[in-house]
């Protein structure tokens, strides 16, 4: 591992990579990953797959083969995502092991188009984590408000979760609610709480994009002086979320019975914007028991450059605070903006969802062609 990247994992930061392809398991440079940039976990989402299926080889003889059989189009998206992140999960499952199951982890996504279907994606976590049939397997399920019962399900049922596409504070403590009274019933129905684990996808970049183009078009010295700094601080905001709730009574109770904390994990921390420093989401939200999952791109930048100066989160709620009530004053509306990217955000998913299904069917047609 490189200095950099060591000096974040020793500040209690758990480096996950976002992103996951067949090549990148065949080829070793997952496993490079994991011991020359202390990687330890791997996310993905469907835009991953969708481009890993467009642009991978390595797909060909599976999809061959499913054709021949007269494989659907869903039935192949299925079997190829599954079987990626099973053989994904067994690279990592030393890790799991060595870590009590914080990490060595794997998320799935349940299919977006069940955003808004608590029924559905109730019934599609238990499905993909049969099919993947592996411990260190994180069903990631959407932050939607139909998505909180489902996530309370899912983890009563013992399944472990990856909460993804949150944006909002409120929408924040709703999810850790929902993990909670998951937890709850995991207890009362005898599962080994000790087992089940947990992150909660507190997405960053994505706030500075919305919340700077709309600085932008304000257009004063005040509005341009906030650029750039309402991922960061909301993020931190939601760092004391964490504490703050973690340290309940009803938590702790959980916690003493054996349970995990659900740990904030830092989501969409490539830079967008070139005129901000390209490790900006990394070194400025270094705290302990969190997890960061970057885009290649991003770990790249960390292990060359990202300066890691400690703790960069605890203690600075007020002054982050004072961002959201400076961009309030500006004309920018907080609960706007969060509403807007969460419903781009399962727009987003269900359009590389979209792209998937068209990609394997012109593959599963190509390969009957032959």
């Amino acid at each position: 591992m490189t200095q950099h990247t060591k000096a974040l994992s020793d500040a209690g930061v758990s480096i996950w990579l976002d992103d996951l392809s067949r090549q990148r398991i065949l080829s070793g440079n997952l496993a490079e990953l994991i011991e020359t940039r202390d990687v330890v976990g791997v996310t993905t989402n469907p835009t991953i797959f969708a481009n890993a299926l467009a642009n991978g080889e390595s797909y060909a003889e599976d999809v061959k083969a499913l054709a021949e059989k007269g494989a659907s189009v869903d039935e192949t998206i299925t079997h190829l995502t599954t079987t990626d992140v099973a053989n994904a999960c067994d690279l990592f499952a030393p890790l799991y092991r060595s870590t009590g199951g914080f990490d060595g982890r794997v998320s799935i996504e349940v299919e977006p188009g069940l955003a808004r279907d608590t029924e559905g994606t109730i019934a599609q976590a238990q499905q993909l984590h049969e099919l993947v049939a592996r411990e260190n397997v994180l069903i990631k399920i959407p932050a939607t408000q139909e998505g909180l019962e489902a996530i309370a399900a899912t983890i009563g049922a013992g399944i472990s979760v990856n909460v993804t596409l949150i944006f909002s504070l409120d929408r924040y403590r709703d999810v850790i609610n929902a993990y909670l009274t998951g937890l709850e019933r995991a207890q009362q129905a005898g599962h080994d709480l000790s087992r089940i684990h947990s992150v909660a996808s507190f997405f960053v970049s994505r706030v500075d994009t919305e919340i700077d183009k709309r600085l932008e078009a304000i257009g004063t010295d005040e509005a341009a002086a906030l650029k750039g700094k309402a991922g960061v601080a909301n993020a931190r905001l939601a760092y004391r979320v964490w504490q703050e709730a973690f340290g309940s009574e009803r938590a702790q109770a959980l916690l003493e019975a054996g349970a995990n904390t659900q740990r904030p994990l830092w989501a969409s921390t490539g830079v967008k914007d070139p005129s901000l420093p390209d490790t900006l989401y990394v070194t400025e939200l270094v705290a302990p028991q969190t997890v960061n999952t970057m885009p290649e791109k991003t770990l790249e930048a960390v292990a060359d450059h990202g300066e890691i100066r400690g703790d960069a989160v605890s203690g600075t709620a007020d002054e982050a605070e004072g961002v959201l009530d400076a961009l309030e004053a500006v004309g920018v509306s907080y609960a706007e903006v969060v509403q807007v990217l969460e419903d781009e955000g399962v727009e987003k998913f269900d359009a590389s969802w979209a792209e998937l299904v068209e990609t394997v069917r012109g593959q599963l047609d190509a390969a009957v062609a032959r």
